[in-house]
């Protein structure tokens, strides 16, 4: 049964206080909703739970890149087209440009964003194994304040995820010091195109050391035993063994 657009209710207030304010003040009532790659797809087929949804879109806070000499943060709504574009992305952080370029079509990629991908905390996002071996950080904003978590504690189990009811994921902080690593992605899926992950795989290595992470669509992410018991070595150059 398809959806009945007079049950629901959208709400744009246009600036993150705002949207923080509702979030407040009406606990687990809201949904955010950026690009709503995901949400459209319950939405059409009847079958999305949430009425309540508030736009975070527009919100400036969430479009934003910005690139320190010790970190990238990458907005939460940024999109996947934003990502493959971003010249710091695709040369330091190979495997999450790669990730982006795989995440359905190129009208996806134009509105899914990277947060929404986290939030929906599908094990079968394309994203979340590279933003695994990058040691990714997320920064979770409320009217309470600001608060940082290893996206490696950030998934409780399955569709669970650390975010309080209040909260939005403001951005994602990636340590610019992969420099010098290889790396390798794979994604296992029904077709070659815009199809769900069964199984993908992001790896980064060095000569002594290297570091892996998967998702699988029936499961969650992991990261390797390799990777949690990495010790830093030198890079390798071009006569050491591969």
């Amino acid at each position: 049964m398809r959806a009945d657009p007079a049950e629901y209710k959208l709400v744009s207030p246009g600036n993150l206080q705002a949207v923080l304010s509702l979030l407040s003040s009406e606990p687990a009532q809201w949904l955010p909703i950026a690009g709503g790659t995901d949400l459209m797809v319950l939405y059409s087929a009847g079958k999305l739970p949430n009425r309540n949804l508030i736009n975070i879109w527009n919100i400036p806070e969430l479009r934003q890149i910005e690139v320190s000499p010790d970190n990238i943060r990458i907005g939460a709504a940024c999109t996947y087209t934003a990502l493959r574009k971003h010249e710091i992305v695709s040369k330091e952080f190979p495997l999450l440009a790669t990730a982006a370029s795989w995440t359905g079509g190129i009208a996806n990629q134009n509105r899914g964003t990277l947060g929404g991908n986290i939030a929906n905390a599908s094990p079968a996002a394309d994203s979340l194994p590279a933003l695994l071996v990058y040691d990714a950080e997320l920064t979770l904003i409320s009217v309470r304040g600001e608060r940082r978590v290893a996206y490696r504690n950030f998934h409780t189990g399955y569709k669970k995820t650390a975010l309080a009811p209040d909260e939005l994921i403001l951005d994602i902080s990636l340590p610019r010091r992969f420099a010098g690593y290889f790396s390798h992605a794979r994604k296992v899926g029904a077709r070659n195109a815009q199809a769900i992950s069964k199984v993908c795989f992001a790896a980064l290595g060095r000569c002594a050391c290297q570091r892996g992470a998967a998702g699988h669509a029936r499961g969650t992410r992991t990261r390797s035993a390799a990777d949690r018991a990495c010790r830093s070595g030198p890079p390798c150059s071009r006569a050491s063994p591969r």
